[in-house]
């Protein structure tokens, strides 16, 4: 009577916390990372750039990020640049497919 008592309970409380969830990542010849979410994140939240806090800093814009199967907003900043001349390439979403931001020349 308890084993069946307890394997009930473990089933009701498991069912209780699953859910539909889909994670499917393909790339061939892709820069990393890529990921494929859906659906598509909400636009870009425009907002109030401040002023820069020191020479050496550049904006990193603000922009939808990825956290499991949803998107959370991640607001913009200043940041120092690892090295002369970087510039800063926002993370996009394009073709169902998420590619992070990284620095370049």
């Amino acid at each position: 009577m308890k084993s069946r008592l307890l394997a009930l309970v473990f089933l009701a409380g498991g069912a209780a916390f699953a859910g539909p969830r889909i994670f499917v990542g393909v790339g061939f010849g892709a820069p990393a990372p890529v990921a494929v979410y859906a659906p598509p994140p909400a636009p870009i939240v425009a907002g109030y750039v401040p002023v820069a806090p020191s020479p050496g800093y550049a904006w990193v814009g603000g922009y939808w990020n990825p956290v499991g199967p949803r998107w959370a907003w991640h607001a913009g900043y200043w940041a120092p640049r690892p090295y002369a001349h970087a510039n800063w390439v926002a993370p996009r979403y394009y073709g169902r497919r998420f590619y992070g931001g990284y620095w370049r020349r």
